[in-house]
């Protein structure tokens, strides 16, 4: 019995900036993500103090990508989740004309998906923007990257309306609130008036960027991305239950104003109550309420708890919270919560009745050669199945699913540390974090496990 529709989406997802490499060729600008060469946990550096980082290479997917996309057409993908660097378009981000080289490349990367039958989902900002918007204009604290931003999207839109119908507009943008120089390319000693100024110019700019891409390719569909960070209360106390919803109402904002086209009543309390005034312009509110997304994606790997004691939180990999007993963790700390997901979509689908796609889901492990030179990753078997087998219960609930695509279906850059170590592919790619390296590409079990998954469309899953 087949557990997932013949239409539904499969695949992985991947960012330009942890896989590309070739970071100033062909007329790239330097990104945002390049002043980071150990990760977003990371301080970030200047133009004059910048040092070599694994992301200059990356794994070579720049020149490589005709190997890597047959290989990911070898499993069985129907869509690819990928992204196009800012910086490779428009190297200052202000420009009044594009750079064709860039340009050009992702056309070469569309048309190799395209003889695969392999449907590009294309994220317009993955954690990246041209470090010269942060120079000269502060990053998104400056209106004017509306603007910008408009003239980037509505670009790539003319140019890729024929090959590309599926977008996504900011990843992940409620890390705005976590890693301030990634998300909105502010300083960590941002205020917090700064910061939620610099995320209504995004929500401003995520409007337009949806009604462009309805106006330049009507038969696309665009959504936006969420980090899927749910919470549950620590204990049944009321207090707790409560600290719960303030934790959750913190990345569902970006949602809500993403969907419903308002801020929502709970943010104007927050911003009142602690003195935040947002500064906008005629336009901006009409412009939000007028550009409904048509999908919510989100990324899901952990699960976590809220309680009123504070005492109760650790620091976790990315985002603070309370430890659940209940659940095991993996080796970067994240808890493993397969069960989590359908929660979360079915909190979702109950909220925004919009299909969801899960974007994101996978493990982070450190992957070992055998005797053999064969990688036996079983427990990443074990951590994907457990999630499809729940992904699937919630399409029974009722939930509208488009698609499922895994983080990263290649060894890639690690966001957070720019590590390799920290491995999430189907394959296995010859780069350590001492820069050494074949870059040869081999296949690992789970990648023979994921080709089966898709040809059965889930019946090869086992359900505990």
């Amino acid at each position: 019995m087949k557990l997932f529709p013949n239409n539904f989406l499969w695949g992985g997802a991947i960012a330009a900036n942890q896989v590309e490499g070739s970071y100033n060729h062909d007329g790239k600008g330097l990104s945002t993500s390049d002043m980071l060469p150990s990760g977003i946990l990371s301080p970030h550096q200047t133009r004059e103090e910048r040092t070599p980082g694994i992301k200059d290479m990356a794994i070579d997917f720049y020149n490589r990508y005709p190997e890597d996309i047959a290989l990911f057409n070898e499993m069985g993908f129907n869509c690819l989740r990928l992204s196009i660097a800012w910086s490779r378009i428009f190297p200052n981000g202000d420009e009044e004309s594009p750079n064709e080289a860039g340009l050009a490349y992702y056309d070469r990367i569309f048309d190799e998906l395209a003889t695969h039958n392999i449907q590009p989902f294309v994220t317009l900002s993955h954690y990246e923007m041209p470090y010269s918007l942060v120079e000269n204009y502060g990053g998104w604290a400056d209106r004017q990257l509306i603007g910008f931003f408009e003239q980037y999207v509505s670009t790539v839109f003319e140019r890729y309306k024929d090959k590309v119908k599926l977008w996504l507009t900011f990843n992940e943008i409620n890390m705005s609130l976590h890693a301030l120089f990634t998300g909105v390319g502010l300083q960590e000693d941002a205020s917090e008036q700064e910061i939620y100024q610099a995320i209504h110019h995004q929500l401003v700019a995520n409007a337009k960027a949806v009604k462009l891409c309805h106006q330049i390719i009507p038969d696309a569909r665009i959504g936006n991305m969420l980090l899927g960070a749910i919470n549950y209360p620590f204990t049944c106390n009321p207090d707790d239950v409560i600290a719960a919803m303030h934790e959750n109402n913190k990345w569902l904002f970006f949602g809500d104003v993403q969907t419903r086209g308002k801020y929502p009543g709970y943010m104007i309390r927050y911003f009142k109550e602690n003195g935040i005034e947002i500064a906008m312009e005629n336009g901006d509110l009409d412009a939000i309420a007028s550009a409904s997304v048509d999908f919510i994606s989100f990324s899901y790997y952990a699960s976590g708890c809220a309680s009123a004691d504070p005492k109760q939180k650790e620091v976790g990999n990315i985002v603070a919270s309370v430890p659940n007993p209940y659940l095991k963790k993996s080796q970067w700390g994240w808890l493993i919560d397969p069960k989590g997901l359908r929660i979360l979509l079915n909190f979702l689908y109950d909220r925004y009745q919009k299909p969801l796609f899960i974007v994101e889901n996978g493990l982070g492990a450190i992957d070992e050669l055998d005797e053999n030179g064969e990688i036996q990753d079983d427990y990443r078997i074990a951590y994907l199945n457990d999630h499809l087998v729940q992904a699937r219960e919630a399409m029974l609930d009722g939930v509208e699913l488009m698609g499922f695509t895994t983080w990263g279906p290649i060894d890639l850059v690690a966001n957070s540390t720019a590590e390799m170590r920290k491995r999430y592919g189907f394959i296995y790619v010859d780069r350590q974090d001492d820069f050494s390296g074949s870059l040869e590409r081999k296949r690992k079990k789970s990648f023979f496990w994921y080709q089966d998954v898709i040809k059965t469309q889930g019946a090869s899953l086992t359900v505990k």
